[in-house]
């Protein structure tokens, strides 16, 4: 297998720290995003989508988006479940992963790549070109103060995101809050359960290798 990885960009750290949760040894190939290596046609002939990570499976099997590169190898590496083990731990997982990136993710990129100069024409990731919203980017800054407050509720009576168990939804969490450092964004002092989960999950080998 091959990861195309860029490891300084957020969506590919998420599968990076679930690799190594996993243990994992995974042939890296680096798809520089800082000179857009991502749209070029060599890499767009495998994913049209023109986004990091993907995975290259050993037939030419090419899986991009981070649930489909998690759930195959969440299926084929079993040891060391990171999407839940019951019926309801999977769907709880499912649910504060997907809560953690339309929320917090997003609601951060939301405003760095409305900011940032390096992407005028790229506010949105993949094939085509978006220019940039003022908007958009002041409602992310909404957006991820709400994300906070929701995530310190929910981590006042579980010791991890999903419940008791170290799964994807902290891995995507974590993600989150280091992403919004880029736009000068932190946790707010009040949201103590949010602060002492993050430095516990901050201070995990497979973390600490991915920063």
């Amino acid at each position: 297998m091959k990861l195309y990885d860029f490891p300084k960009a957020p969506n590919p750290r998420r599968v990076n720290i679930f690799v190594a949760e996993k243990g994992l040894d995974i042939e890296r190939v680096t798809i520089d995003l800082s000179t857009r290596e991502q749209l070029k046609p060599e890499y767009r002939s495998k994913n049209p989508a023109c986004d990091v990570p993907m995975l290259e499976l050993e037939d030419g099997t090419c899986i991009s988006q981070i649930r489909g590169i998690t759930h195959y190898l969440e299926a084929t590496y079993p040891d060391t479940p990171l999407l839940g083990g019951t019926p309801a731990e999977k769907g709880l997982v499912e649910m504060w992963e997907h809560l953690a990136f339309m929320d917090g993710l997003l609601a951060v990129a939301e405003v760095f790549r409305n900011t940032a100069k390096g992407f005028v024409d790229r506010a949105v990731v993949g094939p085509y070109n978006y220019p940039q919203s003022a908007e958009l980017a002041e409602r992310g800054r909404s957006r991820i103060v709400n994300f906070y407050k929701e995530f310190d509720q929910q981590l006042a009576n579980n010791e991890y995101v999903a419940g008791q168990s170290y799964s994807m939804a902290d891995i995507t969490t974590l993600v989150v809050c280091d992403f919004a450092k880029w736009i000068k964004s932190s946790i707010p002092e009040d949201c103590k359960h949010l602060q002492a989960w993050y430095n516990k999950v901050s201070q995990r080998p497979a973390v600490a290798a991915n920063p």
